[in-house]
């Protein structure tokens, strides 16, 4: 009877499941960068209403179009003025204009019985959102009241503005918070996942070091293929991240406003390199353990 000839497949140092091990860093990660993308728009819509805070500026009465454009030019130049596609947020509003809108929301029109209008031409300004602390916007009323031309500068109750910073204040170091702790357990998951991985290498470990391997090369397999596992699954969560949010703005168009690409490629990227840090370090720890342990703690 003919012996059949079977191929056995040796095992390889670090040569251990590979697809478990992407599968599961590219959740954890995307999982990351999910609540990072979160951070990002709550920390823009933060802005958003920063920004959305106004001073109206009431002009001295007979002002030419010649003083008016000095004017607006003056305070487009202010470091204060909020900046949309290179435009600062300078909007004149005529006491016409102004009139017309009173009559619109309360539906009375008090020129007819007062023969006049006394409304002021007004220019309307939105501060960007790191000047919107209530000293700071004390002291942007009272540089705006020394501008040539301006009769009165007023804008919304200061208790208003320490409401919204203190509201948003608090949003933001619970959601830091929850990232922080989100991150510590996708570290551990992470960690344990690749250990686990290692786990039926421990006997061909222990083979080399009987055989005279260094403990360097033995680890530099098991490092080399972690690492790269770490930026693939970084590759796989930043686009798995890319199509959901392409996905989301396609569904909510209001949402595009919150956008901030600059961020966002940065956390894409911060994704592989930390799925790389902690593929290798994790990797790293788990090697030297099986590298200490004696034989019978193997089994």
């Amino acid at each position: 009877m003919a012996k059949q000839n079977k191929s056995v497949k040796k095992k390889k140092l670090g040569n251990y499941p590979h697809t478990m091990v992407v599968f599961s860093i590219s959740i954890a990660l995307f999982v990351i960068g999910l609540f990072g993308l979160l951070l990002i728009h709550a920390s823009r819509l933060s802005e958003k209403v920063k920004e959305s805070i106004e001073m109206q500026l009431y002009l001295d009465r007979n002002l030419d179009k010649e003083q008016l454009a000095t004017i607006k030019k003056e305070l487009a130049s202010k470091n204060y003025v909020a900046i949309n596609a290179d435009t600062a947020q300078v909007r004149f509003v005529s006491k016409e204009q102004g009139a017309q809108e009173f009559i619109g929301k309360t539906g009375e029109d008090f020129t007819s019985f007062l023969g006049e209008n006394p409304l002021r031409d007004a220019y309307v300004l939105n501060i960007k959102a790191e000047s919107t602390t209530p000293a700071q916007m004390k002291g942007i009323k009272n540089d705006l009241e020394g501008v040539e031309g301006v009769f009165e500068v007023q804008y919304v109750e200061l208790s208003f503005i320490e409401s919204i910073n203190s509201n948003i204040q608090k949003i933001s170091i619970v959601l830091i918070g929850f990232a922080a702790i989100l991150v510590l357990v996708v570290i551990i998951l992470i960690n344990n996942t690749i250990k686990l991985a290692l786990y039926s290498q421990r006997f061909l470990i222990r083979s080399m070091q009987l055989v005279g391997a260094t403990g360097f090369f033995i680890q530099r397999p098991f490092l080399n293929r972690a690492a790269w596992q770490g930026v693939m699954s970084g590759i796989i969560a930043a686009g798995l991240l890319f199509a959901l949010m392409q996905y989301a703005y396609t569904q909510i168009e209001e949402l595009k406003e919150l956008r901030n690409d600059e961020q966002t490629y940065i956390l894409m990227g911060s994704l592989v390199v930390i799925g790389c840090i902690i593929g290798f370090l994790s990797s790293f720890r788990a090697v030297r353990k099986y590298l200490r342990l004696s034989l019978d703690e193997l089994y």
